[in-house]
């Protein structure tokens, strides 16, 4: 690997950073003098936004968590294809970029999100074919038990799972895009972008292991 494509990868995640950072329900919650941070379960998410700010809110909060990681894979796709003759591998980097912006932003104490819509951005982002596996389970899940974070953590983990079977059956749409030491690259960071969110749902395992998460319902919580 040459200087420029470790300086690509590290541009592509910076940029990816700063699009993950605009965190919406946040935003949507200022506007309104209500800190996320403080209400419900303290996540700045969709469904903690739906929770305590309405459905219009958490519906405006998912879409943009989802389409702020396109944005940020379309933007140095048209940035970075001046200078590299592939820009495959710096899109997903740049993907990566936007899930730890989203997660970690710097001016919250590195304390954002869940990375599940924007996750989910990532799939669709760069990887379409792997939407309906996890896209399915989640919403049976989710319809089954109410347990949004439980729908969660198996998809994002069926996500990883599938890519590791596209690569090992090889899918032309994977394989044909990132070959070698990419894949290997590309499959690392499936799986830790996977991993990640999971480990930010420990609280929710908890929960779900003791029997006290909450489920999901279209209403706002009541505040005093």
């Amino acid at each position: 690997m040459t200087s420029g494509e470790i300086i690509g990868r590290i541009v592509a995640v910076i940029i990816g950073y700063c699009f993950g950072m605009i965190l919406m329900g946040y935003l949507i919650g200022k506007s309104k003098n209500i800190d996320l941070t403080k209400v419900g379960s303290g996540n700045v998410g969709s469904t903690n936004t739906m929770r305590n700010l309405g459905v219009p809110a958490g519906l405006i909060t998912l879409l943009w968590d989802c389409t702020k990681c396109i944005v940020a894979v379309v933007f140095v796709w048209l940035t970075f294809h001046r200078f590299f003759e592939d820009t495959n591998i710096y899109m997903v980097y740049a993907g990566l970029g936007t899930v730890l912006g989203h997660d970690f932003p710097c001016y919250m104490h590195f304390k954002g999100g869940k990375g599940v819509a924007s996750t989910l951005g990532f799939i669709i982002a760069l990887f379409p074919i792997g939407v309906p596996i996890p896209a399915v389970i989640f919403i049976a899940i989710v319809a089954i038990t109410r347990y949004v974070s439980l729908g969660s953590i198996i998809g994002v983990l069926s996500f990883a799972a599938e890519m590791i079977v596209f690569a090992l059956c090889d899918v032309k749409s994977v394989t044909d895009r990132f070959q070698g030491r990419e894949l290997t690259e590309v499959l690392v960071i499936c799986c830790f972008v996977s991993a990640l969110s999971i480990a930010l749902h420990h609280a929710n395992i908890k929960r779900l292991l003791s029997g006290n998460e909450n489920k999901f319902s279209f209403h706002p919580e009541t505040r005093a």
